[in-house]
């Protein structure tokens, strides 16, 4: 049974011990062939089942927004994980992964309005036809499925919160512009856009046909303005992080160290998207743990 169902059915929080919710938001992350589970083993017990907890809701809510049903469907599933948010903030969650965020929430202090922020931008993502108005709502988007996830993250590796969060912020925008940029071509077949519209039309570029986009022949452009903005982000979160305990976020450097290599090589080859997603070599990845995950 999912997690949702076990909030459709209100399963009381008794009918599953802590170590079952650990357990089954662990086998979510091990299931998912994320490299993420192998990047969190280096975490300390306490922090690494958090982390997984983390991931596993994250997951979740996106499997929601990405999944099969119409936009109305999927708003509903996420308004009941909103609930289950505020249960959870109650001492009364049903679901198991609910239950494994409990000990995170209470042990490192994780912000309720950062899990609303979550579910905010599943919501944006649940549509059709996925249209951003301008780099404001842009960097909304950002906040909301990248830099919360970092704030939470960056609370449980110990860092103080201000720093925490300005680092969350300035990494978390450099992750995902990268991540919308090597996606441009797979997005746009799902009729999505996160390129605003108003830098599209500012290059003659008409955002009605996703798929005409991807091939226009001032793209590269825009990519180009997208991809300053990440690099500066990254130069940010990289200046912020060299002042912080190399222990406490060295998951963070790594998770840094790989998606700059992804904005460097897609710098490198070009704006011209082909269909083939960058990515990083077996090898590449190796040299990333072997340099910022053991020495």
């Amino acid at each position: 049974m999912s997690a949702m169902n076990a909030i459709v059915n209100k399963k009381p929080a008794t009918d599953a011990s802590r170590a079952e919710a650990v357990a089954h938001v662990e086998d979510v992350v091990r299931r998912s062939g994320t490299s993420f589970f192998w990047a969190m083993r280096r975490l300390s017990a306490g922090k690494r089942r958090a982390m997984y907890a983390i991931y596993a809701f994250c997951r979740e809510v996106d499997d929601i927004a990405d999944g099969a049903g119409d936009p109305d469907e999927k708003r509903a599933r996420l308004g009941q994980w909103r609930g289950e948010i505020e249960r959870l903030y109650g001492d009364r969650p049903h679901s198991p992964i609910a239950r494994a965020l409990a000990e995170t929430v209470e042990r490192y202090g994780l912000r309720k309005q950062d899990f609303q922020a979550i579910i905010n931008g599943m919501e944006m993502d649940t549509g059709t036809s996925i249209r951003l108005a301008d780099m404001e709502e842009l960097i909304l988007y950002c906040d909301r499925v990248a830099c919360a996830v970092g704030r939470h993250s960056i609370r449980v590796f110990g860092v103080p919160e201000a720093d925490g969060d300005a680092i969350a912020q300035a990494l978390g925008q450099a992750l995902q512009l990268t991540n919308i940029l090597r996606d441009i071509r797979e997005d746009a077949e799902l009729d999505r856009l996160y390129l605003p519209a108003d830098l599209l039309a500012a290059h003659d570029i008409d955002a009605a046909d996703a798929t005409a986009v991807v091939d226009h022949p001032r793209l590269p452009q825009v990519c180009e303005l997208i991809a300053n903005i990440a690099e500066r982000r990254f130069e940010e979160a990289r200046a912020m992080i060299a002042t912080c305990d190399p222990e406490r976020i060295r998951p963070a450097v790594m998770m840094m160290e790989v998606y700059h290599r992804i904005l460097h090589k897609m710098t490198t080859h070009g704006w011209v998207h082909h269909g083939t997603r960058v990515r990083l070599s077996a090898l590449e990845k190796l040299w990333v743990v072997f340099r910022y995950g053991i020495l």
